[in-house]
């Protein structure tokens, strides 16, 4: 799928391990064990083999970012101050990108302990599901428009500029829902990891878009019928997680006929996700530096790096 876009250079995984020689991995299976999601699949060889050099292709973009800016501040003759680099982390919902993000964020921290590191999701600025219903966007939700981006574009340029302890909401995957004051803090970091299915993306009515703020950006791929594989996957876990739990948004599914909830869970995707995907996410993934292509039990099998 892929292979199609000319602009980017195609490294299959022995190629892209073989850029870089890493004779020690600095995590274990209990650290992958912590972050792995749900139904996700990672190991140590991946970690060897795909994140480490991919993690040091990104402190190479990091360096090159904090000279230009002291270049910069030092031509204007200014003071140099403190400029955040952003990792925008994009893809299909069920497709990865958490882990990734995650893993991204915990190895940066082990590797590079100087660095202040710090990952959030965009999830926490959807709109709330009663706002969603206000708005008739019940059934668009993870759509661009369900999205407060005015929100999101504020909190982006507020931690661009190096504000103190800027809010992100929070958001519960057992309810679903925006949680009522309640907060992540980013604190000033040196890189700060967003992950979400819109951060590659280009809603026409903006001046500004959620994309402008990224140093470096990542999609995660993989072909739709995979990861429809994955979504019902998932599904399956948070069905059995919720049988006994009245608070969480699948009991109600989970309560009745296994039969009906995978119905209900084709149609979400076929509706909603893969919509989503096909409309607005998978137009996007030509915007990132690095795509990650995924085949089979979200193995890794080739990274594509853009090359302008």
């Amino acid at each position: 799928m892929v292979d199609k876009l000319s602009n980017y250079a195609r490294f299959d995984r022995d190629r892209w391990r073989d850029l870089f020689d890493a004779e020690m991995v600095p995590l274990t299976e209990a650290d992958l064990d912590n972050i792995r999601s749900l139904n996700d699949r990672i190991s140590l060889d991946d970690v060897k083999e795909i994140y480490m050099p991919l993690v040091h292709y990104i402190l190479l973009k990091y360096h090159q970012f904090q000279i230009a800016n002291n270049t910069r501040d030092d031509f204007l003759k200014e003071p140099r101050h403190h400029v955040p680099f952003l990792i925008g982390i994009a893809g299909s919902v069920a497709v990865g990108k958490s882990t990734t993000a995650r893993l991204l964020a915990l190895m940066l921290k082990h590797l590079y302990a100087d660095l202040k590191v710090q990952q959030i999701t965009t999830d926490g600025f959807l709109y709330s599901n009663d706002v969603l219903a206000e708005k008739g966007l019940t059934d668009d939700k993870g759509f661009p428009d369900s999205y407060d981006m005015p929100k999101l574009i504020q909190f982006l340029n507020d931690v661009k500029q190096s504000r103190p302890h800027v809010k992100a909401p929070r958001y519960s995957h057992q309810v679903y829902d925006v949680i009522l004051n309640e907060f992540d803090e980013v604190d000033q970091p040196d890189i700060l990891i967003v992950e979400g299915i819109n951060v590659l993306q280009l809603p026409s009515h903006a001046e500004i878009f959620v994309s402008d703020f990224f140093d470096f950006s990542i999609y995660v791929d993989a072909d739709p019928k995979l990861i429809e594989h994955w979504f019902l996957e998932r599904f399956s876990i948070l069905l059995d997680s919720a049988f006994n739990d009245e608070t969480n948004y699948y009991h109600e599914l989970a309560s009745g006929s296994r039969e009906d909830a995978f119905l209900y869970a084709r149609k979400v995707w076929d509706a909603v996700d893969l919509r989503n995907l096909n409309e607005y996410i998978l137009p996007t993934r030509n915007r990132a530096n690095v795509i990650l292509h995924k085949r089979k039990h979200h193995a890794i099998d080739a990274v594509y790096l853009r090359q302008y």
